[in-house]
């Protein structure tokens, strides 16, 4: 029989960690809020006919947040068969909270008891035997990352799938009563076992449940006066009164089942945190790691390993065996030349940088799961406000890193509409994975493989983000308060070497893929483009052929920037398919397997003009893939197209900026 179980916890309680252990899944973990923006399931690996929900991390079940709306819904509409509620072992009051409100919706609850490995360090020992007597539910020690007790929270959550506990009375008698009596009289209206749950919502007077709730004119009456009478009598909002007594159950309960005798101490995280976090030093901090992450990437062996698998094996090796293998087989030349120009050139251009990508991608990785990359959301929370944005905008931003698409669609966690449009507009600013191999190129042919330019690539994106937020909020449709940003802090840990490899692997794999279908695709299409002219006759001049000529028409509307040339113009056109596609086009179009390429390329561009072709192309509308994203997340064919035409107009003019300040000062 078919059992679903759902996941539910606060954002990093090692919800997904579970997740991902009892499915065999991969699904990213992120040690910030937003992360999981929807729902998300998969199969038991012990069981193929249980399915797992993971539900976006919350701290209640009050819907002020799309996570907590998105949670809510299900738990309380499509009822799960039970309910695996993730509590951090080493915080107890904060993931309890949720807990109470779990419990209230009449699904069986078993608490896994996360990170006891974190909890025991501190000196923590916590009774479970006490903790479930008291909560009426079952309670099971675990640790995600170690994979303890995954077999026994999923063994727990299976055998109470399906039944109908009865919850905890956890508040002060006249709060029981009245929710005993509201119980009954929602009864029959709302989803079986919710009634405990709907009537302390409408104490607390929660405007979703009351603006559905159909008491009738004497319950309704009923209800106004008895919060009215409670709010008189404890000096205080009903709901601030519902939370303030949940508190002191939490509080009474860990005080009995919990003995923590380093509580308050300051903890090595603590000391660390004083410092990264600090308001002077933190910005300077996180430019340095910034800097020495590319500096590694891109310039020590990141930069080796690149040089002899584009150069020497994609550019020499390769092509060479690959000719005279043909030529062996007596293959038309035009064939030959497909592969060995087109193909080879393209896609190994663009490959030739995978080495640096995966170094940069293994950084990201272990910055994220140390949880540094947590403090940069909250580092740069003070610094957004100031345009109108918020700590919830850089999530969006530093999830880009990786991949613009996930980065875009992570913008729904934020509330506030004008704030969460301007990040969809902003994201595709930092660069992303597909970027680097023109940042790269850029780098090593024109600049002698200096780190400052990759780097300097990543700081270029953030100042137009904030360039960005102060232009556009000073237009109506972008006014507005920046949503509130509130986070809980992982301590540090060691990044996990299994971690950060699978993270790696699975963006270089997924960039791999791209260059063997888009990027080849690309890549033919390219060398034959340039390949025959306009009347369809091969020629032996790139001068003289139909890409030259599509690039030579759009040409001069580059010129200004420095590279009026219709090769830089057609990579630039052919990026927007797929930013890789940059790389393989140039490859293509100055034979990158050939020799001499690079120099051809070196020769064609200054340094100004080489780096306002990077500017240009980090900024301007981002690949296809991400404009889907864009379009819906918008949800607006209008808006749409404003992002993608704002993002080229601003590419195109700071672009434009850098390169004519550059030729004023260079004279």
């Amino acid at each position: 029989m078919p059992i679903t179980i759902a996941l539910a916890g606060n954002p990093n309680s090692g919800k997904t960690t579970i997740f991902n252990d009892l499915t065999d899944s991969r699904q990213f973990v992120g040690n910030w809020p937003g992360v999981t923006v929807e729902k998300k399931d998969g199969r038991l690996k012990t069981d193929k006919n249980v399915t797992i929900q993971d539900l976006p991390g919350i701290y209640s079940l009050t819907a002020y947040s799309p996570e907590e709306t998105i949670t809510r819904r299900y738990l309380i509409n499509e009822k799960p068969d039970a309910v695996i509620n993730v509590v951090d072992a080493s915080n107890l009051e904060r993931g309890l909270y949720l807990t109470t409100q779990v419990l209230e919706t009449g699904l069986p609850v078993v608490v896994a008891l996360n990170m006891t490995d974190v909890a025991r360090k501190r000196g923590n020992r916590i009774d479970k035997k006490k903790l479930s007597a008291i909560f009426g539910c079952g309670f099971i020690e675990t640790s995600a990352v170690r994979g303890e007790g995954m077999d026994e929270i999923a063994a727990a959550a299976e055998k109470l799938a399906g039944s109908r506990p009865i919850p905890k009375r956890i508040f002060s008698g006249e709060i029981e009563n009245a929710v005993s009596r509201l119980s009954e009289i929602v009864m029959g209206r709302v989803p079986p076992g919710t009634g405990r749950w709907h009537a302390i919502k409408l104490i607390e007077g929660d405007a979703p449940v009351l603006g559905r709730a159909d008491l009738g004119e004497s319950a309704a009456a009923w209800l106004t006066g008895f919060r009215r009478r409670l709010e008189e009598t404890r000096g205080d909002t009903a709901e601030s009164v519902i939370i303030s007594e949940r508190y002191a159950f939490i509080e009474r309960a860990v005080k009995e089942a919990a003995v923590r005798p380093n509580a308050g101490r300051v903890t090595e995280s603590d000391k660390i945190d004083a410092i990264v976090t600090n308001r002077l030093l933190a910005l300077p901090i996180f430019a340095a790691v910034m800097f020495l992450v590319y500096y590694i990437s891109i310039g020590t062996i990141g930069g080796f390993l690149t040089e002899w698998v584009g150069g020497t094996l994609f550019g020499g090796l390769i092509p060479a065996w690959a000719a005279g293998l043909l030529k062996s087989m007596n293959v038309a030349p035009w064939l030959i030349s497909l592969i060995v120009d087109g193909i080879i050139a393209g896609v190994g251009g663009v490959l030739g940088f995978l080495p640096q990508m995966a170094i940069l991608f293994a950084c990201l990785a272990a910055m994220e799961d140390c949880g540094y990359m947590a403090r940069i959301a909250f580092i740069m929370d003070r610094a957004f406000r100031k345009i109108g944005l918020s700590g919830k905008s850089f999530i969006p931003i530093l999830i880009g890193t990786g991949c613009g698409v996930p980065g875009i669609m992570a913008s729904r966690a934020i509330e506030s509409e004008p704030e969460r449009r301007l990040t969809v507009i902003t994201t595709t600013f930092i660069p992303c994975g597909a970027k680097l191999p023109v940042i790269s190129l850029i780098a090593s042919a024109l600049f002698g493989g200096a780190a400052w330019v990759a780097a300097s690539a990543y700081f270029l994106g953030m100042a137009a983000i904030i360039v960005s937020g102060l232009i556009l909020r000073r237009a109506p449709v972008f006014a507005g308060d920046s949503a509130a940003f509130v986070m809980e802090l992982p301590a540090y840990h060691t990044p996990r070497l299994s971690n950060v490899l699978r993270r790696m692997w699975d963006r270089t794999r997924a960039f791999a893929a791209k260059a063997g279908t888009v990027i080849l695709l690309a890549s033919v299409v390219i060398w034959f483009l340039s390949g025959f002219d306009t009347r369809l006759r091969v020629t032996g001049d790139a001068g003289a052929s139909i890409l030259a000529a599509i690039g030579g028409a759009v040409a001069p509307v580059f010129a200004p920037l420095g590279w009026g040339d219709w090769r830089p113009v057609t990579a630039s056109i052919s990026g927007l398919i797929a930013k890789e596609n940059a790389v393989g086009t140039l490859g293509v179009l100055f034979g990158f397997t050939g020799e001499g390429g690079w120099e051809t390329l070196r020769s064609s561009f200054t340094p100004a003009s080489a780096y306002s072709f990077l500017i240009f192309n980090l900024l301007c509308a981002p690949c296809a893939a991400a404009m889907a994203a864009i379009a819906r997340e918008m949800r607006s064919a209008r808006w749409t197209a404003f992002a993608l035409i704002y993002q080229t107009i601003f590419a195109y003019a700071a672009a434009l900026i850098f390169y004519q300040t550059a030729v004023i000062f260079a004279k």
